[in-house]
Order: C-alpha cells, then structure tokens, then sequence
C-alpha cells in the first residue's frame, strides 16, 4: 500500500500542500472549515503523522488603527519584531485595531503581546488583567506598571537645541503644529531644559490648528518682532511643509534660515535642500520589544519589576542646517 503523504492528502481535497500543513499543524492561515476538511481526509486516508514537535510560541502584535501620524514608524517596528522574532523562534501574529474587545481576544490567544500607539484606557485595562507578558511601543501613564520601549524624544529636544545654539542662533522656534501629542511634548520639554541654562535666546513655541498655515502663523510673530533664524520642527513631514513655506516667501535655506525636522522619514531625502533632522531608530524599537517579551516569558528578571528601555535616537545633518546669517 503506498504511504500517504501531504502532496496525497492535497489531491484528495483540492488544495495546496501548503495549506494541508498548516491544517494539520494548527497554524494559523487556514480556516476553521479548511482544517476539519483536512483532518476528516487525512484519517480516512489513514495518514500517519510524523512525529509531533513542539509549536513556536505566539506572540501578538497590535497596532493601533487610527494613529495615522506614525505609520512610517510602524513599519521600521514591524520590521524590527519579524527580524527579532525569527531569530528567537517565535511565531507572529500582527492585527491594526483600537477595538478594545478585539485587543482583548487576541491577548488571550497569544504567549506575549506588542501594543504599539495610543491604546485607549479601557483597551489596557482587558489586556493587563489577563495576566500575559505586555510591552508598549507607545506612551504610559506615569509609574504605570507594565513593561516599555520608546525612543529618546525629551533626549532629542535638548540634543537639536544645543546643535543650533553651537550654530550660533539665538532666536529660535519649535513648530509644534497642532498640540495633543504625547512625543512633541516630550521634545518641547527637552528644547526648554537647555535654554533654562541659556541667556540671551528668544524663543517660541509654535502651535496652530489645522486649518492655518504656518505661513499665517510666522508672519503673526513677525509683526511682534520675533523673526527666527531656526526652526525644529515636530516631524518631517512639518520640516517639508515649513521649508517649502520659507522658500516661497524667499527665505535660502539654510543662509537665512535653518530648517531640522524629526523622524527621518523618507521625506527628509526628497526635498530640496535634503533635512538635517532626528533619526528614530523604529526596527531596534520594535526588535527590544521582542526581546524583553521573550525574557518574561522565559522567566528571566523580576515580573515585578516594569522595565523601560530607550533606543536612543541619532542626530543626522544635512543641508537644511546651517550658522545663524550674520546681521548687520
């Protein structure tokens, strides 16, 4: 009698073998109605399964839906748990949702579980009274007991502030854009930590609503005297629009103005002068998460003990940035 293979099992029921593997393994991939069909054939063709062998644990990744803003850096952290969960031995399973029952059910189908974004309150209370092992690529509450992994935002603030001061400019502005979130904020902080210990230096905080332009807002300073010679601005994709902006009033850049941006997104590189600007460093964020997931799963460290770790960020320059223009 011939052995019955998968490639058997496969013409038996019209489907691949790729799909009869997982069938039979109980991995994701295949429906619930696939699998019954592929077990029922398997035993009535009398198929011996080789010998079992342990399944990779799963961990989940969860990404909050709506946080349009961060997408590209989602993708670098995406990057950086495959990467890290490969070599690990893990298995992946990655689902873009802010539903709290739907985080909740795949908490409880996982050994560990990733939360990237702004997860609501009512979303982390369900996942941490589950008891899995949970790390957050995104902001806590202060002291929150559960396990964290950021980049250096307050860091950077402080880091672009003394590389524009070391340029020799002294009026200043942080292109906030529209207020509300957390990371800004941080940066903000770390930009008024060094011009505490400064004197001599004008500066403002820059914020509006969506729906005025910068342009608006620059020329609103201008005529209270307040004309900076170096903007940061919150994220690349500000740096662009305030660079485009400047250009169009007739601004060079960088001998009139300089221009940092935050992310090095890839829009830093296709603008013209290329954005001097802060590098986050999103796979090795999303690689520390597996990492930490996988030493609390493996018992390794205090599980009472949240752990915070921070990739620190790379200042990167380009041409954007330049020495304060001499005045007259």
């Amino acid at each position: 009698m011939a052995r019955i293979t998968l490639a058997t099992i496969a013409r038996h029921t019209g489907l691949s073998k790729f799909a009869v593997s997982r069938a039979l393994s109980g991995k994701d991939g295949v429906s619930e109605e696939t699998r019954r069909r592929v077990q029922e054939a398997a035993a009535s063709l009398g198929y011996l399964r080789p010998v079992a062998q342990a399944v990779s644990p799963l961990l989940r990744v969860i990404f909050h839906d709506m946080d349009l803003i961060n997408s590209e850096l989602h993708v670098q952290m995406q990057s950086g748990i495959l990467g890290a969960a490969q070599q690990l031995g893990y298995r992946i399973g990655m689902r873009w949702t802010h539903l709290p029952e739907e985080i909740e059910v795949n908490a409880r189908e996982c050994d560990g579980l990733v939360l990237v974004g702004p997860h609501t309150r009512e979303a982390l209370a369900g996942v941490y009274g589950i008891g899995r092992p949970v790390v957050r690529l995104g902001w806590l509450d202060p002291l929150e007991p559960v396990d964290q992994v950021t980049g250096t935002d307050h860091e950077a603030g402080a880091a672009v502030v003394q590389f524009l001061l070391d340029l020799g400019h002294r009026t200043l502005a942080y292109v906030h854009g529209t207020p509300g979130y957390r990371g800004r904020f941080e940066r903000l902080y770390g930009v008024r930590e060094v011009l505490e210990r400064e004197e001599g230096v004008a500066f403002r905080d820059m914020r509006f609503a969506t729906d005025v332009r910068f342009t608006e807002s620059l020329m609103a300073l201008n005529r209270d005297g307040f004309k900076p010679t170096a903007f940061f601005c919150a994220h690349d994709g500000m740096a662009v629009t305030v660079t485009s902006e400047l250009l169009r009033l007739g601004y060079r850049i960088p001998e009139d103005a300089t221009v940092i941006g935050f992310g090095d997104y890839s829009s830093a590189t296709q603008v013209s002068p290329q954005l001097t600007t802060v590098k986050v460093h999103g796979s090795e964020m999303g690689a520390a998460s597996v990492r930490l997931l996988d030493d609390r799963i493996r018992g390794r460290g205090d599980p009472a003990r949240a752990m915070r770790i921070q990739i620190a960020s790379t200042l990167i320059v380009r041409d954007s940035s330049g020495p304060a223009p001499v005045t007259a």
